[in-house]
């Protein structure tokens, strides 16, 4: 698991997680176009994220499988 820096690395279906909203759950990134991240949250809903203001955390969802 990291951060994420660069909008273009979150393609959709990456699941990712807010640095500073852990309430939100883990999300699966929608659409990315240029810094601009679309996200599904379960705790939220869909929150459109600035990638150069926000780093995003990937999250390695094939852990322990």
């Amino acid at each position: 698991m990291g951060f994420v820096n660069d909008g273009a690395a979150l393609a959709p279906g990456v699941r990712v997680r807010h640095p500073d909203r852990s309430d939100w759950g883990i999300g699966q990134v929608q659409s990315a176009i240029g810094s601009r991240i679309t996200v599904n949250f379960p705790h939220c809903g869909k929150v459109t994220i600035n990638a150069d203001v926000v780093a995003l955390v990937a999250v390695d969802t094939d852990v322990g499988a």
